[in-house]
């Protein structure tokens, strides 16, 4: 008597997208065995794994060539959908430098100085560090800018912003207000709030590499920590918030799971594959 054929897995989504920092990432910037393995099994069970995250590729081909990962990934906030195994930019939206400036006044105008920092476009773009501005610690290099006509001196994809008094939340809602109609704000871990094109969200990079890998919104679940995941939610059939995630992206998730550090995303990946 014939044995029956080996099960092949099912799992319920064509596109797995998970952010980097807070969420795919532990605190030391490593990808647990158990996490890798949960990824690679739902690969194998038929979805792509990509990566969306507010990082520019410049910050992230280290984190996907460790991951062994050649498939398309969105970085930059969406604004650069990077195919990984390639090394090449797909596509590429930069910041409106004259309407950046604009926004920058309005914001200081109603708060002070700021601290700025940018992010360079390009496969290669340099980040930026202007005075004063707290850069966290980190294996990445960053260049000093000691001339303000610098920051504005080739193409960026985005503008850091860092207020000596205000905390984050209190310092973003600040920049929506009165600068909301000029550029998009949106607030990406500790210390890091950013301007962006207008527009411009994780949702739209994802929209466009979804549409390459052949997958729709409703094929898709998303994990992430921080309120600029809050669009990728909004446009994946599933959100999964991390119990280390910000209380405003906890608050419109579809569900919860464990910390970055607890293997959140592996605990959702086995359920849905049965194991």
């Amino acid at each position: 008597m014939s044995q029956p054929a080996p099960r092949t897995p099912s799992f319920p989504y064509k596109l797995v997208a998970t952010d980097l920092d807070g969420t795919l990432l532990r605190s030391d910037d490593s990808i647990s065995d158990r996490t890798r393995d949960a990824l690679a099994a739902a690969t194998a069970a038929g979805a792509a794994h990509i990566v969306v995250t507010g990082r520019a590729v410049p910050w992230t081909r280290h984190i996907l060539d460790d991951l062994g990962y050649d498939g398309i990934a969105v970085c930059g906030q969406g604004a650069q959908v990077y195919h990984a195994g390639e090394h090449r930019l797909l596509t590429s939206v930069t910041l409106d430098r004259q309407l950046a400036g604009l926004a920058l006044a309005k914001i200081e105008a109603e708060i002070g100085p700021l601290a700025l920092a940018a992010s360079r476009d390009g496969i290669d773009g340099e980040v930026l560090v202007g005075p004063g501005y707290a850069v966290q610690e980190g294996p990445l290099p960053v260049i000093t800018m000691t001339d303000p006509s610098d920051l504005w001196s080739a193409p960026l994809n985005k503008v850091y912003i860092q207020h000596p008094g205000l905390g984050d939340d209190a310092l973003a809602a600040v920049a929506h207000q009165v600068a909301g109609d000029l550029v998009g704000v949106t607030m990406a871990g500790d210390g890091i709030v950013e301007l962006l094109p207008l527009g411009l969200t994780k949702a739209t990079g994802l929209s466009l590499a979804a549409r390459r890998l052949g997958a729709k919104a409703v094929d898709t679940i998303a994990f992430g920590d921080m309120p600029n995941d809050i669009p990728m939610f909004a446009w994946a059939a599933h959100g999964v918030a991390m119990a280390n995630a910000h209380e405003e992206l906890k608050s419109v998730a579809d569900e919860l799971t464990a910390s970055n550090e607890a293997d959140g995303i592996a605990l959702v990946l086995e359920r849905l594959l049965g194991r």
